[in-house]
């Protein structure tokens, strides 16, 4: 097949650093190539990639402190994607609702894959007004807020299989390593839950962290004060080739959220190296955590420190096997192969009749 990625022009593909949705982009661009498939990916110039890619500008919009308005890259993307429609089979946006409008005025297949939050009122009139936009949903957990959109697929992400893999683990009966907190200082993420279950569990913290200019405020005042009186260790923003050993060397991941996640790349980053992981009951984390298997869901602090003392009882191992059973990059990419496959059959009627008329 011939298909088109269209990713978010704030990050390059794959980021340096933080940034979700590219990471996941750069994953399936790769596997499908792998699979056989000619792609084409329009990003930014810095994308590192086996696939055809059509640089939409120099940098990553998050690199370059000379743009003002992050609307008028993406406006021109989506121009140049649809003069390009007719060379792919499949075009697959990863731009929330912005192809929306354009993409419903031609007939190659195209589809979205949805990254963010949905829980938020002024979506639901955006996806009323275009019905059959299709999209995917990255946990069955997403999609409760807009019941109505036209949902083609849930599918999880996945990473490559060898990307992060376990780089040894503390001794099984618990008595060394420390707890990791990893991923982006904010408030929904809630670190000073994670603060609090260190406190309270007596183990070390180590905190990989981004802190973003809008969250600046929120960490001077809410969550640097309460590292001066505990056992905690920030470490700041980290790459992937350091994930593996920070993750590796975790008695656990603490994801103590406070909002609808909708999948939590972070997760399965912990699995993959043979970490268990610890997490609230909130948005996919159910879909994603096999209580007593990969880690704990815990309701509170007490709950999640006195997970902390039963996380000998894991088999990190077999968390390790979980992954590669229901995790990686290649099963994600069967999974969307396999629905632009259906999008191609289900279209293609439809085009054929405009013909004939």
């Amino acid at each position: 097949m011939r298909i088109a990625q269209v990713a978010p022009l704030h990050e390059a593909v794959p980021p340096k650093l933080y940034g979700g949705t590219e990471r996941i982009v750069s994953f399936l661009t790769e596997a499908l190539v792998e699979r056989g498939h000619e792609v084409t990916l329009f990003a930014t110039a810095d994308a590192v990639t086996k696939a055809n890619l059509v640089p939409m500008r120099d940098k990553a919009l998050r690199l370059d402190p000379t743009v003002r308005d992050c609307c008028a890259p993406h406006m021109l993307m989506l121009e140049t994607v649809a003069r390009r429609a007719a060379e792919f089979d499949a075009i697959h946006f990863h731009l929330d609702y912005l192809p929306f409008s354009l993409f419903s005025r031609q007939s190659v297949p195209w589809v979205t894959t949805l990254h963010g939050r949905l829980d938020l009122p002024e979506l639901e009139p955006v996806f009323d007004a275009f019905p059959e936009a299709r999209v995917v949903s990255i946990s069955d957990a997403q999609r409760r807020p807009l019941p109505r959109a036209n949902w083609a697929a849930t599918i999880h992400h996945g990473l490559p299989r060898d990307l992060l893999t376990p780089q040894g683990s503390p001794s099984g009966d618990g008595s060394d390593g420390y707890l990791a907190f990893l991923g982006r200082i904010c408030p929904e993420k809630r670190p000073d839950r994670a603060i609090k279950i260190a406190s309270l569990s007596g183990v070390p913290l180590k905190m990989a962290a981004k802190v973003d200019k809008v969250d600046a405020e929120y960490f001077a005042k809410e969550i640097e004060p309460l590292l001066g009186g505990a056992d905690v260790d920030f470490v700041g923003e980290i790459c992937d080739i350091r994930k593996p050993g920070f993750l590796s060397g975790a008695r656990a991941l603490l994801l103590p959220i406070d909002w609808p996640e909708p999948f939590g790349l972070v997760m399965i980053e912990a699995m993959a190296c043979g970490t268990p992981v610890i997490a609230y009951p909130a948005g996919s984390v159910p879909e994603v955590v096999e209580d007593g298997l990969t880690g704990f869901i815990v309701r509170n602090e007490e709950e999640a420190a006195a997970a902390v003392a039963r996380l000998p009882t894991l088999d990190r191992a077999r968390i390790r096997r979980r992954f590669e059973e229901r995790f990686t990059a290649d099963r994600m990419a069967a999974d969307y192969e396999a629905l632009y496959e259906r999008m191609m059959t289900e279209t293609r009627p439809r085009i054929r009749l405009a013909a004939g008329d």
